[in-house]
């Protein structure tokens, strides 16, 4: 697992802490441990860093000029792509979906929305199910035509390059866990895009650090979300020259915890928010975090975590918070 094979721009603050929720863990009932991805440091910080070092070394190395990408209208990947672009003179194009069809102010002009025009990205936003691959050809088309070099990044930066960013990181916390002496019994993350789910499971699988990851769902159904990050998985893993490390029982996705749909706030998610906050100051997203979180808190209450040794995956956006004033402050 050498990566300083491939081109890479560091961005980020590494390694990111791993720390110990002691106030949490009480609450809980279970030994939880958290990986601070929210202070990778670009734009705020967040998980999409890592990703964007691989992206944007690839970029650089096909002598692209402008980035291209899309995500939700508080999309957290938008706004640490268009940072990124901004801190090593890329332009940027941004396609940005009304995925949860709210038209409040606070989450269509605040929060990510806000720094993706101070970081000077071009925007247009477009109806929620819109094929975003599709408009993703055909902004490149436009930066084409004007004679600009594009180079296109997936939704969450989640493909097999990107994914590199968290088989690093899958690296990370085995090295810091054993510099602590501590067992790590299981990974909980956000899934979502899939590269970050994927990445740990490959990094993890290549190391033969044998740590399961469980991934919370925040948008599809249980079997569309676990064919997605094996998939990713095993195109990580074939990057890394180790095609067949990932088994299918190494992903898994537990997408009870969505609620109405991605990115739409229910009474538990906010609690989770603020018991993380109450107990240890960890601020979370409602988007991904917060959910992981409401998944996390439900499941260590069933009694599935019972002798484990947990880490949660921090992979920021408290950014996002600010998009949802509304939604939340009443209930704090």
């Amino acid at each position: 697992m050498h990566l300083a094979r491939f081109p890479r721009v560091r961005l980020a603050h590494l390694p990111t802490p791993l720390e110990p929720l002691p106030r949490l863990s009480e609450a809980l009932g279970v030994e939880i441990w958290i990986k601070r991805d929210d202070c990778t440091g670009l734009a705020g910080g967040g998980n999409k860093t890592r990703k964007l070092e691989f992206l944007l070394g690839d970029a650089m190395e096909q002598g692209a000029d402008t980035l291209v990408t899309q995500g939700a209208v508080q999309s957290n990947h938008v706004r640490q792509t268009v940072a990124a672009a901004a801190a090593h003179g890329f332009a940027s194009e941004v396609i940005l979906e009304e995925r949860t069809g709210s038209q409040a102010i606070d989450y269509t002009r605040n929060g990510n929305v806000l720094m993706d025009r101070l970081f000077g990205a071009g925007m247009r936003t477009v109806p929620g199910g819109t094929d975003m691959n599709a408009e993703l050809e055909r902004t490149a088309a436009e930066v084409r035509a004007r004679g600009g070099k594009p180079y296109i990044i997936p939704g969450g930066g989640s493909n097999a390059i990107g994914a590199l960013g968290y088989v690093d990181c899958a690296r990370e916390i085995v090295v810091q866990a054993d510099e602590l002496d501590m067992q790590v019994d299981r990974i909980v993350t956000a899934t979502g895009s899939a590269g970050t789910h994927a990445g740990l499971v490959a990094g993890l699988a290549v190391m033969g650090a044998d740590v399961p990851v469980l991934g919370v769902g925040v948008r599809a159904p249980k079997a569309k979300q676990e064919e997605n990050v094996l998939k990713l998985a095993r195109e990580t893993a074939a990057l890394l020259g180790r095609p067949d490390a990932v088994k299918a029982d190494m992903v898994v996705a537990d997408c009870d915890y969505v609620g109405e749909g991605y990115g739409l706030v229910d009474e538990a998610v906010i609690e989770a928010l603020k018991l993380a906050a109450r107990t240890d100051a960890i601020v979370l997203d409602p988007v991904y975090t917060g959910k992981a979180m409401k998944g996390l808190i439900a499941l260590a209450r069933a009694g599935r975590f019972e002798n484990e040794t947990v880490v949660f995956l921090h992979t920021g956006g408290a950014q996002g918070l600010f998009g949802y004033q509304g939604e939340i402050e009443g209930a704090l």
